[in-house]
């Protein structure tokens, strides 16, 4: 192909795509290149992708061929593709696939038309304790309860395995949505919501039923999740962040759909009830009396015939909770998360043990179709209140710097200027350390949620937020996850989890619901300029730049305009 200046992309022997977004054709080669690229950073003007292994396993994973991405690639193009992109794609892609997991007769097998590649994988000494044998030049039989475990040790070793060996149907329970809410109000899945379902379900083959769905804060991942159980029509099981969650996911069920209030179960610290559709929290999962006990509730997984089990918040999956997905690969797997970016670098650990990703939307599409909230970030950058606290800080211990930066009472006169900027909307204050918001608390005359807060009482806290009778609501990172907060069009952080990518994109999504009228949202961090936790404060943000948000700075103890 010959240079085409009317084309979006630059395709770079680095795997990295350019993709110009005032291109006419920006929109279809974006969605293009959703298929098998991962966004790296989409600012106004140009977005970049990248072509690695994972993002080409997640293509293959959904039936796209190589030849079918490089016409892409090409159709879209600048200039000529380099070669050696070209060969990876080839490579990479040939590798999903080769090898595969299938069940007969209820045991399991490993098989490849290859049979060197069968060889050699069963030599690698990762992979070899779970092979009870070669049966046959292209099938080895596998430990049939380590499906999950050959699935990590195999992507691993650089060759994923198609897992085509199917799944339970579990205990049939009928599931059918309501057009109108027990609330009253008109209810039907929007466009994108219909076709994460059917990414995921695969019309009920072996291609479908497990895998992730990638949404912002806001858009509606729990709706996908009814429409997933409308469709597999099983005993559920829901795994969500904490109590508060469980609790809105209970409320969501049985406003939604059609199911008796009577089938949906809470098994928590205060209830142990295992019903048809049972939820519970990775925090009641992980527990064990000492390190070197059993996690005692991992007993839930198999108090029932389950035909579905729901992951919120995929990405903040507990490690031990990895262990035991590995033995729940029988059971259709269904992950929600805002973003599969986990600060462990665990990534593939998802793809193996909950499934590929099987849709994604970028925040700003949703943004410009009115399915999220515009949301304005701003950095307001103070100096430290006296010279004595910058002396402290300058003598401290380096992790001792960053919560005096954090905790600097000069930031209070910069949130009374916003609070007075945005009086008469609803506004959330968080914070990481207790002390800080308790003087904030304090201060403001404001209701304040931590995890020393009774359940009962954030209920009725967050109830009172939600209906405006609270103005202004201080929360600690409790309030990260999950809290359906839809008035809040206001948060202004006031300190961090050091430089927590997750934790930036979480506490913006508390204000990211659309909202009546402008259906505007504005989100503030405020630090302590040339200290470490404006350092931090770059590294939160890089998430939320690279889905297209931008960030105005302010120095001073002003708000910004």
């Amino acid at each position: 192909m010959s240079y085409d200046p009317n084309n979006p992309l630059i395709v770079q022997s680095d795997r990295t795509v350019l993709l110009e977004t005032a291109n006419d054709k920006f929109e279809e080669a974006r969605d293009a290149l959703s298929i098998f690229a991962e966004l790296v950073k989409s600012p106004e003007h140009i977005h970049t992708y990248r072509v690695s292994p994972l993002s080409l396993w997640n293509a293959a994973a959904l039936g796209y061929e190589p030849e079918g991405i490089k016409g892409k690639l090409a159709e879209y193009s600048k200039y000529p593709l380099p070669s050696n992109l070209l060969a990876d794609i080839d490579d990479f892609m040939s590798r999903y696939g080769r090898l595969k997991l299938v069940g007969e007769d209820d045991e399991l097998f490993l098989e490849s038309e290859d049979d060197a590649l069968l060889e050699e994988i069963s030599r690698q000494r990762t992979v070899k304790p779970y092979l009870l044998g070669r049966v046959s030049p292209t099938r080895f039989r596998v430990v049939k309860d380590q499906r999950g475990v050959i699935k990590h040790a195999l992507i691993r070793v650089g060759y994923p395995v198609e897992d085509l060996a199917g799944y339970v149907e579990g205990e049939p329970l009928e599931v059918a949505l309501r057009e109108t809410t027990v609330g009253g109000k008109d209810f039907g899945l929007r466009d994108y919501q219909r076709e994460a379902v059917g990414a995921f379900w695969a019309g009920g083959t072996v291609k479908g039923g497990s895998g992730a769905i990638v949404l912002p804060c806001g858009a509606g991942k729990t709706i996908v999740a009814l429409g997933a159980m409308a469709a597999v029509q099983a005993q559920t099981l829901i795994l969500t962040t904490n109590i508060t969650a469980l609790r809105q996911w209970r409320d969501e069920i049985i406003d939604k759909t059609d199911i008796d209030p009577e089938l949906v179960g809470e098994y928590s610290g205060e209830v142990k009830e295992i019903k048809p559709i049972t939820i519970t929290t990775y925090q009641l999962l992980t527990y064990r009396r000492n390190k070197n006990s059993e996690f005692v509730h991992f007993e839930v997984f198999n108090q029932a015939n389950w035909g579905l089990i729901v992951y919120d918040e995929v990405h903040l999956l507990p490690a031990p909770v990895f262990r035991a997905v590995a033995n729940l690969q029988s059971r259709r797997r269904l992950g929600l998360t805002a973003t599969l970016v986990r600060e462990d670098g665990k990534e593939e650990e998802v793809f193996s043990l909950i499934g590929p990703k099987k849709y994604d939307v970028p925040w700003r599409v949703l943004e410009k179709k009115g399915f999220i909230a515009t949301a304005e970030c701003a950095e307001v950058r103070v100096e430290f209140e006296d010279d004595d606290l910058r002396m402290a800080y300058a003598l401290a211990e380096q992790r001792q710097k960053y919560k005096i930066a954090a905790t600097n009472p000069a930031k209070l006169k910069v949130l009374d200027t916003l609070l007075e900027k945005h009086r008469g909307e609803q506004t959330l204050i968080i914070g990481q350390y207790l002390d800080q918001l308790d003087q904030i608390s304090e201060r403001l005359d404001a209701p304040i949620i931590t995890g020393r807060t009774p359940q009962p009482q954030r209920e009725v806290l967050y109830e009172q937020f939600r209906k405006g009778e609270v103005p202004v609501l201080v929360v600690s990172k409790v309030a990260n996850f999950a809290v359906d907060l839809p008035d809040a069009s206001v948060a202004i952080q006031v300190s961090g989890t050091f430089g927590s990518r997750q934790e930036e994109a979480q506490r913006l999504g508390r204000v990211l619901r659309p909202k009546e009228g402008n259906n505007e949202a504005h989100f503030y961090s405020v630090v302590t300029r040339d200290t470490t936790e404006q350092e931090y404060a770059n590294k939160r943000q890089l998430f939320l730049t690279e889905q297209g948000y931008r960030y105005t700075i302010e120095t001073v103890g002003s708000a910004p305009e």
